[in-house]
């Protein structure tokens, strides 16, 4: 690995994802992706007696069917990185401890899919490790009790809110040739425009995602016309015609190639998802499915994608205080090689 720029890693030795795994909750099994999904579960409870309970099984069917689809056991894992958006990332944790593989413990709010992936990378190019797995879930009855108001409360919310996405996904990196390539990753630096409305993460997140793949395209010496795609993970219907804004004032026209996991996960007249997905289950999900799939069937060749975190808390936010928000990218390239799971 080389520093590349300010900010990019560009990845000497030839990175793969060997696998992947998702599972879903049932609004996101209606969605338009719906059939790509390893798991999916027709009720929030997904089985389980709580809400919590419910996320952990999501990650932990993520992970099983990232080793199950790349013939690997548990063993075979140096580390395990992974990250989910409750206090003290209780649901990675619990994953961790029943797989006891070592764990690295990650947090980027809705940028964690992508900053595990990148992390995960550069400890499998720098020979630290041979197979990573890199997980990240979110589910919508948590989040709610966590950061806003419980369900059962009902509260009324406004068309710039976004609906945070039940599901998880995992990715397995690894030297072992496949169809999908990991070439580099762009690490992104806190942005806080002075935002204060919990309600529209979009607004709040579309300068981070801004300032990161600009400078992405700066550090490598590349344009946006270079991608066939540059996604972003969480801004919606809100914050994805801000990011293209706010790039068009710097001569980077994302007009043609860009869409957002937000608005891939859910139908448009969906119900009850307001401007559009958001979590860290949201990227991981789309990408970690569709994308990878379009990869895999040629219909694109070189994706950046771009998760976007907004890195508030419950407290910070009844004392005033602005969103500081965190976008993170990584490049993914179709390359020749054996078919993954």
């Amino acid at each position: 690995m080389r520093l590349t720029g300010k900010q990019t890693w560009a990845f000497k030795n030839p990175l793969y994802v060997s696998s992947t795994g998702t599972a879903v909750g049932p609004k996101e099994a209606e969605g338009p992706l719906g059939k790509l999904f390893d798991a999916s579960h027709s009720e929030l409870h997904c089985g389980e007696e709580n809400w919590e309970l419910a996320e952990r099984r999501l990650m932990e069917q993520a992970v099983d069917h990232c080793l199950k689809n790349g013939n690997v056991t548990k063993d075979e894992i140096d580390f395990f990185l992974a990250g989910d958006l409750l206090n003290q990332n209780v649901t990675a944790n619990y994953a961790a401890r029943k797989y006891q593989i070592p764990f690295l413990c990650v947090f980027g709010a809705c940028s964690t899919s992508m900053e595990s992936a990148a992390i995960g990378s550069v400890l499998v190019d720098g020979g630290y490790a041979n197979k990573v797995i890199a997980a990240a879930s979110s589910h919508n009855a948590t989040v709610e009790r966590q950061f806003r108001y419980p369900t059962e409360y009902g509260g009324q919310k406004p068309d710039t809110a976004q609906s945070t996405v039940t599901g998880a996904g995992a990715m397995l990196i690894s030297t072992v040739p496949s169809d999908i390539r990991i070439t580099s990753a762009t690490i992104g630096r806190v942005q806080d425009l002075g935002l204060k409305d919990p309600f529209d993460m979009g607004s709040a997140m579309a300068p981070a995602a801004a300032d990161t793949i600009q400078t992405h395209l700066n550090d490598l010496n590349r344009t946006a016309e270079d991608y066939d795609l540059i996604l972003t993970g969480d801004l919606a219907g809100v914050g994805s015609p801000i990011l293209k804004d706010l790039l068009k004032e710097e001569g980077i026209d994302l007009y043609k190639n860009h869409n957002d996991c937000g608005l891939l996960i859910y139908h448009p007249d969906q119900k009850e998802v307001f401007a559009g997905g958001s979590g860290c289950g949201c990227s991981a999900v789309v990408t970690y499915s569709h994308i990878f799939n379009e990869i895999k069937a040629g219909n694109l060749k070189r994706v950046l994608v771009v998760a976007t975190g907004a890195l508030l808390s419950p407290t910070m936010v009844q004392q005033k205080e602005s969103i500081p928000t965190i976008a993170h990218g990584v490049v993914f390239e179709k390359a020749s090689g054996s078919v993954m799971g």
